[in-house]
């Protein structure tokens, strides 16, 4: 099965692919339901034709498009043509023919926006063009198999990680109603995630009864997170082609945690030996996340209720190490505040982790900082071995 995880930048991009991804899907700017990504523009295709090698990279342009985009999108076809991509993302059938036309032998893949969940509309999109389908998270294990055996030459793509919508195959429209930033056009608010008071007394204007929730507000309208590390291989029994992480919007560090500990219980599943699996496990539950569920895979009485609680999360991400110097230092790439004396681990694509409770810090001049924070150039020298491309974090 494929993995194919989410890019929101180049350099989520790069560590999606080093990481372990065997696809990733990014977003144009304007055209795809991320907007608040940072996205691809200017000249970043350069660079993606550098680093892509074999690896499949996909153009989600899966907004509902209004005339004015067909208008604004079309202008862009040219420069979408700079880009490797080997599928583009769409759910507006009327990008059809204007795809077509541009990209007569680039595949087409129906995004989730679409809500296909049944193998006779499955089957009228496969007949119209579209190679794979990315099915509604609304349906069951029993459900995505029984499309499969209906049409086992078309491609089918399921989530199996990331923030679940409140709203069916993400057509929502509590944000353009609360903060007029339309879900279906990218800009979503989500007001799904917000924190809120109800029951307001009638005689008392103003005075609320909280939900309360530990020690602060439940979010009452906020879905559960998916989860399916634990069940690949009853995935796998359905015949799914691939497997998608949600997250453009999340960081470098969640996006290299999750696809790495896929990616090795996928190998696992297809019998490559895998030391430590359980720690890439591990990580994924260490990782910032609301509540964790099944979706509605084994049915829909786990994704029925709200989460129940906020953010988990159990490492801050620090930064990346970058290039070495010749003096054993590595430059750093720095996100968080980080102290001499203080541990750290270091992570890698097949390291778990790595302690490191005697590292130094070097300025540009070659001197000693007992402390570094986001935004200030400093050299790192660790104390254990490392490679360029891990990443640092601190409990």
């Amino acid at each position: 099965m494929e993995l194919v995880s989410p890019a929101g930048n180049l350099e989520k991009l790069v560590y999606a692919y080093q990481y372990g991804a065997d696809a990733v899907y990014i977003g144009v700017k304007q055209f795809s339901l991320r907007t608040k990504a940072d996205n691809f523009y200017q000249d970043e295709w350069k660079k993606i034709c550098a680093i892509k090698g074999n690896r499949r990279l996909y153009c989600a342009l899966n907004i509902s498009f209004h005339n004015r985009d067909l208008v604004r999108i079309e202008e862009e076809m040219e420069y979408l043509a700079l880009y490797p991509f080997d599928a583009f993302i769409i759910s507006d059938l009327g990008l059809l023919p204007l795809l077509r036309r541009w990209f007569p032998d680039t595949p087409l893949h129906l995004s989730t926006q679409a809500n296909c969940t049944n193998w006779k509309a499955a089957e009228v999109y496969r007949d119209l063009g579209f190679n794979r389908i990315i099915l509604g998270r609304e349906l069951s294990l029993e459900e995505i198999a029984e499309i499969k055996t209906h049409l086992p030459d078309l491609e089918l793509e399921i989530f199996v990680h990331g923030a679940m919508c409140l709203a069916y195959s993400g057509r929502c429209f509590l944000s353009a109603w609360m903060a007029d930033r339309s879900a279906n056009q990218g800009n979503c608010a989500h007001p799904c995630r917000w924190n809120y008071r109800v029951l307001e007394e009638a005689e008392r204007p103003g005075e609320y009864y909280p939900i309360l929730e530990s020690e602060g507000f439940t979010t009452i309208l906020s879905s559960k997170d998916l989860c399916m590390i634990d069940h690949l291989e009853q995935i796998r029994q359905t015949g799914v082609d691939a497997l998608k992480i949600e997250g453009r919007m999340k960081s470098l560090y969640y996006t290299a945690i999750i696809t790495r500990a896929y990616r090795k219980h996928l190998d696992a599943l297809a019998g490559i030996p895998v030391a430590d699996l359980e720690l890439y496990r591990q990580d994924v539950f260490r990782v910032s996340h609301r509540e964790y569920c099944t979706g509605f895979y084994f049915g829909k009485s786990e994704i029925e209720k709200p989460a129940g609680n906020a953010y988990r999360e159990h490492h801050v991400f620090l930064g990346t190490l970058g290039m070495p110097q010749t003096n054993g230092w590595y430059e750093l790439d720095l996100r968080n505040r980080i102290e001499v004396g203080q541990p750290i681990e270091y992570i890698g694509p097949s390291v778990p982790f790595l302690k490191d409770e005697s590292f130094t810090l070097w300025d540009a001049e070659g001197n000693p900082v007992p402390a570094a924070s986001h935004g200030q150039k400093v050299y790192l020298k660790p104390s254990v071995p490392v490679e360029p491309g891990y990443i640092l974090r601190k409990t």
